[in-house]
Parts: structure tokens; C-alpha cells; sequence
């Protein structure tokens, strides 16, 4: 019965923010049912002692403090701000975030008190100004506000709700700009951010380009350098995520950590799993994908090693409502966090379902293992892609299954260069050069597939109706045994 109810408060949660994430609900619609279904909590649970009454009751109300928590979430700009849209406007303001640099130019969240309200703009800069995480600037220019456009794949994207989610409601193009200080974010992200900084500065010193690109992907998720070509080259390939901040990604290198290690006593090999993650994390800059990645990596990580799938499906449920109550916006409008989620599933539920379609794969050094979760999750993800970005690869498995089980190696060695870069360049050379050795491996793969004329091709209408019907089959599949005993009271 615990079971029952802890799954109805976290779906009827979820279910509540995606439903008023597309469609309007009014305030005291939600208010008034959250009333009336905790009254009938209180009735079944009290007097009628019926316990399907008391599931759906406790459905009904947490569905309506999802639309609540939307709700107070769903801010709107002030009408100061609406008033200058167009308009030539100056400001004072705090970068909030690292500099997004691009093949061509650098954008910059910064957040503005003016108008009495804190609205976040995301401003574009020439790639030669240089700008840090808790500079205070003083920027004017013309203030514009996002719009949606279609992709090169001709799909609609909602810019306008992917910047919303992280509260940017404004732009501004090349303002001018002077710096007033320095120094004026969290001392802890600062602190984080600096080390992330002089990290790459020594990695790169020992990596050429555009093989130490790609390790800041590897490392970072710092994909934002590469070039639109080589960009492109990523994506018709299907290894994309391999530069992104991604659960599934780091789920594979903390796994290959932990099996390094086995012939320690386990809980060392799992803690030098454990610490792989969060050394990820930090690295990462601690920013909130790279933590939401890395929750996602431990549980993962901890379904592998123990086999208690049950006990971290709960876990993994939780974690993703906790992630959603902190910011509502990412269950629909952040693509990263939907498919962290479908790959951490497919990591942990799936590829014991698969593995043995790869007993012909040698064990060693975990290939068989890199292989059966590399098709798990590219399997899992593939409906999702094809409806989101329009986008099939036909390359895909095989560039992946050459390429993932040389990264957690490449990115063993990516981080001792740093490191050894910090302390002295001499001592980062040879082990630079090992690692330059197999990134130029890894882009030659993607170089050879992405050649090749039929690597790819749009799909540009994948229905959506086809989509949720490919992942109920996929829940019945994988869940199937546990919907039904959910639905089977004991008398």
C-alpha cells in the first residue's frame, strides 16, 4: 500500500506540471481541487477506509499542486520591461552563468534588478570580450524578446519556452557594454568555475585543437566551441551526446572507474565509482545539469553494481520529481533532462533485458557491457529524437560501439593532463600526447561515417501519437508485471 500511495503523489505531481505546461488551468480551478480531493483523502482514509477512494484521492491532489507549482513558477515580466521592448535601453546587471562561448561569438545571462523585479537577458557578445561568471556590467542597447523558429531538420522549436525555463525573457545583440567589478556571484561557483577555467587552460596547452574541443566535451560537456560543420558531423553520426552533460554518459565512465578498481573490496571500487561522478560534477562547474546528471549517474551506478533495481527505480522516480519541484520547466521544455531520464531508464531496466544478445562480445574491459548499454539507450531514445529533433542516424550504433569504450579511457587520461598541467606542463606532455592519440582516433570514426551520403536523414513529422505509443509499449514491456500488481489490492 506504500508503494501505491508514494507512486500516486509523484505521478499525480508529474502529470499535474506536464499538463499545465501546454495548457492553461486556472489558479482557483487547482486550488479548489486540491480542496476537494484532500477532503476525500481525509474520507476514505478516516471513515469509508476505502483504499482505491484514498490512491485516487492522493493522485487528485498532488495532480492539482503540480498545476500550483507551475503556477508559481510561471512568471511573467513586468510591464517595465514590456514598455522598452524595441527599444534603446541601458542596465546594470550581474553575469549569472559561465560565458556560452560559440564558433563566432559569446552569450552572456545577465541579471538585472531594474523595474523592481529580477529579470535575467541574454545578451551576445564579440568572442574577443573577455567576461566572467559575477561580473557586474553596465550594458545598453536594444532590448528584443526571443522568438520561435524551425530547425535545419524543420522542426518548430520553442525558443522562447527553452529560455523561459531558466528565466532569461529578454535579448540584446552586441550592446556596449563596461565592466563595474568583479567578483559578485556565489563564492562557491566562482571558486568552481576558476578551477574549470585554468583546468581547460592546461589541458589545451597539451591537446591541439580540434581534438582538445573535443575533450572539453568529453570532460565538461563543452560543446559550444565546435564549429556548425563539425557540429553537424556529431549529429548525423547519433554522437551528439557524447559532448553533452549527459546521466547515461557519465553512468558508462563511473562504471568503467568502478570495474578498474574491482579488485578492490567492493564498497572501494564503488566509491571510486561514486567519486568519479561527483569529480565530474565539480569539474563541471556544479552547474545544475551537470548535477541533475550526475544523480541520475549514481543511480544508475547503484542499479548496476547491486542488481536492487526495484529499491532504485523508487529512488529514480523521486529524484526526478525533486528535480521537477525545483524547476517545473525542465519536464517539457528541457531536452537534456528528458533524455538523461530515457537513457538513465534504459541504462538501468532495459540492458539486462538485452545482454544476452551480446554474449558473442568479449568481457574484456568491459566491452560487452559499453555495447548492450549503448543499444539500450540508443534504442530508448531513438522514438524521442525522432519526434524532438527530427533527426535519424543510420550510422549510429556503430560509430557509437567503436567510439564509447575508448572514452572513459580517453577521459581517465584527459583529466590527469589537466592536473599534471596544473603542477607543471612538462608532466602533462606525454600523457596529452596519449590522449591526443586516441581523440584523433574517435574523430576519425565520426569523420568516416559522417561521409558516408546516407548517415542520415530528416524525419521532420514524426507523429507524436506514434511516439507515445512506442514508449507504452516500451513501459508495458519493462513494467508490464509491476502495473498489474500495482492495480491488484490484496483483499
Amino acid at each position: 500500500m506504500q508503494d501505491r500511495i508514494f507512486y500516486s503523489i509523484c505521478f499525480g505531481f508529474v502529470f499535474g506540471v506536464f499538463l499545465r505546461s501546454f495548457l492553461f488551468v486556472n489558479f482557483y480551478v487547482a486550488v479548489w481541487l486540491g480542496l476537494i480531493s484532500f477532503a476525500l483523502v481525509l474520507f476514505f482514509s478516516l471513515i469509508s477506509k476505502n483504499k482505491w477512494g484514498m490512491i485516487l484521492g492522493v493522485f487528485v491532489l498532488t495532480f492539482s499542486l503540480g498545476i500550483l507549482r507551475f503556477h508559481s513558477a510561471d512568471r511573467h515580466p513586468p510591464v517595465f520591461f514590456e514598455s522598452l521592448v524595441g527599444k534603446e535601453a541601458s542596465f546594470v546587471g550581474v553575469v549569472v552563468d559561465e560565458p556560452d562561448v560559440r564558433e563566432g561569438n559569446q552569450k552572456l545571462t545577465i541579471a538585472t534588478n531594474e523595474g523592481k523585479q529580477q529579470i535575467k537577458i541574454l545578451a551576445t557578445f564579440n568572442i574577443d570580450e573577455y567576461f566572467q561568471y559575477g561580473d557586474e556590467v553596465n550594458f545598453s542597447g536594444t532590448l528584443n524578446k526571443p522568438e520561435n523558429f524551425i530547425t535545419d531538420q524543420g522542426k518548430d522549436f520553442d525558443y522562447v519556452s527553452y529560455l523561459r525555463k531558466d528565466g532569461i525573457f529578454y535579448l540584446m545583440s552586441y550592446p556596449r557594454v563596461e565592466i563595474i567589478s568583479h567578483n559578485n556571484g556565489n563564492k562557491v561557483k566562482i571558486a568552481l568555475f576558476s578551477a574549470k577555467e585554468k583546468f581547460l587552460e592546461k589541458m589545451n596547452f597539451a591537446i591541439s585543437e580540434p581534438e582538445s574541443l573535443l575533450m572539453g566535451g568529453f570532460i565538461l560537456g563543452e560543446r559550444s566551441s565546435f564549429g556548425t560543420e563539425m557540429r553537424q558531423k556529431f549529429i548525423d553520426t547519433g554522437t551528439i551526446h557524447i559532448v553533452a552533460l549527459s546521466g547515461y554518459n557519465v553512468t558508462i565512465v563511473s562504471e568503467w572507474i568502478m570495474r578498474a578498481f574491482s579488485f578492490l573490496p567492493i564498497n572501494l571500487a564503488f566509491g571510486a565509482g561514486i567519486s568519479g561522478i561527483l569529480l565530474f560534477v565539480i569539474m563541471a562547474g556544479g552547474q545544475s545539469t551537470a548535477v541533475r546528471a550526475g544523480t541520475m549517474a549514481i543511480l544508475a551506478l547503484i542499479a548496476r553494481a547491486t542488481g536492487r533495481n526495484y529499491d532504485v527505480a523508487r529512488a529514480l522516480v523521486l529524484a526526478g520529481v525533486i528535480m521537477i519541484l525545483f524547476n517545473p520547466f525542465v519536464l517539457f521544455f528541457d531536452v537534456s533532462f528528458q533524455l538523461s531520464f530515457i537513457a538513465t531508464v534504459a541504462v538501468i531496466f532495459f540492458t539486462p533485458k538485452i545482454e544476452k544478445y551480446f554474449l558473442w562480445i568479449p568481457k574484456r574491459f568491459g566491452l560487452r557491457d559499453v555495447v548492450s548499454v549503448t543499444s539500450a539507450a540508443y534504442i530508448f531514445v531513438l522514438p524521442f529524437i525522432l519526434y524532438k529533433m527530427g533527426n535519424l542516424s543510420l550510422v549510429a550504433l556503430p560509430a557509437n560501439i567503436l567510439i564509447l569504450p575508448f572514452i572513459p579511457l580517453t577521459m581517465i587520461f584527459g583529466f590527469i593532463t589537466g592536473f599534471a598541467g596544473l603542477v607543471w606542463y612538462v608532466l602533462a606532455t606525454p600523457v596529452g600526447y596519449i590522449s591526443y592519440l586516441m581523440l584523433h582516433y574517435e574523430l576519425g570514426v565520426i569523420n568516416f561515417f559522417s561521409s558516408f551520403p546516407f548517415a542520415s536523414f530528416s524525419i521532420p513529422n514524426f507523429p507524436l501519437v506514434l511516439t507515445l505509443l512506442i514508449y507504452i509499449y516500451f513501459i508495458y514491456m519493462l513494467f508490464g508485471r509491476s502495473i498489474k500488481s500495482f492495480f491488484t489490492l490484496p483483499g
